[in-house]
Parts: structure tokens; C-alpha cells; sequence
């Protein structure tokens, strides 16, 4: 073989090698398993160890896949990608750092379904979730617990929603969902639907942005329930909630132009019921508001349009 052609089929080799590598990277479906290994290409037969080893070779708008019950680490996403747990434990354990970070593109859309994200107690994991940038989060059939700060810390940079849905959020020293822009000229929404809030200091608090609660229970909150506050007209709606068994306040809305609305809401066996410092809080007239140490009323009652 002449010294040419051994070159040429050497650059030739290497070019497939790096094409190889690209498509590795490039998958628009990968896995992980308890067995996994980071070097391996995350396929199905050859699964990675860990969300991060993974999502380095998925591609954008790819999907994470877990095989088998696992710990995989936290991850930070920094493009659109669904990683996903169903029919096994796909967990992150979280002890002293951020479970998940979300710094993605303005357009970018992550999706989070059927994990279980624990800090490993609440003197350990700061956030589980902490939202900085993407056009939407949905959170779905996921268990959140035992954070020393937020449980699901959205502030987005850039106009954003979330959506959590079917999830429980457990034992945050913070808040269980925090919402807040990052300016009052960005729009934050969130929409909240059959969520457990269980023993957390704050339940949900929207400080700069809008929310929408509905079929959920906030249970056993240490400060508030729910807070609307802040200076930008925070909005919360509340339908068929129940906020109950909390040592603070079940509805505070603190602040002129911060405000409440709740239906179908069941406030009791809280210290205080429902509080407007200054907010205001609208009820439809069909909640129930009982058993607290101090019921409270709402500022203001609209009948049904």
C-alpha cells in the first residue's frame, strides 16, 4: 500500500469515527439504567448511568428514557428534552446541591415525568427543581422532597410557563412552588393541578407572576399556605383547593394590587384563615371557611356570572 492511499484511508476513518461519535450524540431517544455506564452511547442495549451522562448525547427535543430503578443524579438542562420514569424509580438524590436546573433557550420546552427528586433532608438539598430559563416546564407525576429552599423554584429570565400536574411535594424548608419573574416585564404563569403540598414552611407563594391552583391540598404549611405578595400585582386563583392544618396562614395576600381569588375552597384548622394585609382577596361565594383559629373573610364576595 502506497504512503498516499494509507492516508487517505486513515482520514477516511476518522471521518466515520466523528460521524459516528455525532450521531451518538445526536440520538433523539437514549436511556439509563442502575448498570449503565456514562461511556456507552446510552442506547438500549448499552444505557447510560446518569441523567448528565445522557443528556450530553440527546439530541434537542430528544427524550431521556430510565430501564430500571436507579439513582441518576442531578442534571442541568440547557436545551428542549423530556426525561422520563414510567413503571420505574427514575430518582435524583440531591444531598447539598440543586437537584435539576433549567437554563435553556427563550424556546426551549422541558418536560420532568414520574421522578422522584429527594434532597436528602432538608439541612442537605438546596432546590429540587430551580427554573432560570425556557419557554415552558411541566412537571408531571413526580415526587419532590426534602429541600432546604425551594422545592420548585421558578424565576424565569424570559417569558415562561410552568404546568405541575398528579405531583406530591413534601417537607421543604422554603417553599414548595415558588414563582417569581425575574422582572415585573416578564411574564411567569403557572398552573397547578391535583398537587400535594404536604408539611412544607410555605406552600405556594407567587411573588411576580400569575397561578392557577386547582383540585390540589396544601396540608400542614408552617408560615402560609398561600401567599400572594411582592409589587407587581402577583395574581393567585384557587379552585377546589383545600388548604388545611397549617400553624401560620392558610390565604395571605400581603401588598396593594396582590390579589386571591378562590371558589369551591376549603380554608381550615389553620392559626389564621384568610388574611388580606393589604391585598385583596375575592370569593365566589361558595367556599367553606371554618375551624381556624381565626377564620378571616374574604375583602370581597362576586356572585356567579
Amino acid at each position: 500500500m502506497s504512503k498516499y492511499r494509507f492516508i487517505v484511508q486513515l482520514s477516511l476513518s476518522i471521518v466515520l469515527l466523528l460521524g459516528a461519535s455525532s450521531a451518538f450524540a445526536q440520538a433523539t431517544r437514549t436511556w439509563v439504567s442502575g448498570v449503565g455506564d456514562d461511556a456507552n452511547p446510552c442506547s438500549r442495549t448499552a444505557p447510560c448511568k446518569t441523567f448528565a451522562g445522557a443528556i450530553s448525547k440527546t439530541a434537542a427535543g430528544g427524550i431521556i428514557d430510565v430501564l430500571d430503578p436507579g439513582g441518576f443524579g442531578a442534571v442541568t438542562i440547557t436545551k428542549s428534552i423530556t426525561i422520563e420514569s414510567i413503571g420505574n424509580v427514575g430518582s435524583v438524590l440531591a444531598s447539598g446541591v440543586q437537584g435539576i436546573i433549567v437554563n435553556a433557550g427563550a424556546s426551549d420546552v422541558v418536560t420532568l415525568r414520574g421522578l422522584s427528586i429527594d434532597g436528602a433532608g432538608t439541612t442537605l438539598g438546596t432546590y429540587g427543581i430551580r427554573f432560570m430559563k425556557a419557554a415552558q416546564l411541566t412537571v408531571e407525576n413526580c415526587t419532590i422532597q426534602n429541600f432546604a429552599q425551594n422545592g420548585i423554584d421558578f424565576e424565569p429570565s424570559t417569558n415562561a410557563t410552568l404546568a405541575v400536574h398528579d405531583t406530591t411535594i413534601n417537607n421543604i424548608g422554603g417553599t414548595g412552588i415558588f414563582l417569581q419573574a425575574t422582572t415585573s416585564a416578564v411574564i411567569a404563569k403557572a398552573t397547578i393541578d391535583n398537587v400535594r403540598l404536604l408539611k412544607d414552611n410555605y406552600g405556594v407563594q407567587v411573588a411576580i407572576g400569575v397561578a392557577t391552583i386547582k383540585n390540589s391540598v396544601i396540608s400542614g404549611s408552617a408560615t402560609y399556605g398561600v401567599r400572594a405578595y411582592g409589587s407587581a400585582n402577583a395574581r393567585l386563583t384557587l379552585d377546589d383547593v383545600v388548604v388545611s392544618d397549617g400553624s401560620g396562614t392558610g390565604i395571605y395576600a400581603f401588598g396593594a394590587g396582590n390579589a386571591v381569588y378562590m371558589s369551591r375552597t376549603t380554608v381550615t384548622n389553620n392559626t389564621s384563615g384568610v388574611n388580606a394585609a393589604g391585598g385583596t382577596i375575592t370569593s365566589y361565594g361558595d367556599n367553606r371557611i371554618f375551624g381556624n383559629g381565626t377564620d378571616g373573610v374574604p375583602t370581597s364576595k362576586i356572585s356567579e356570572q
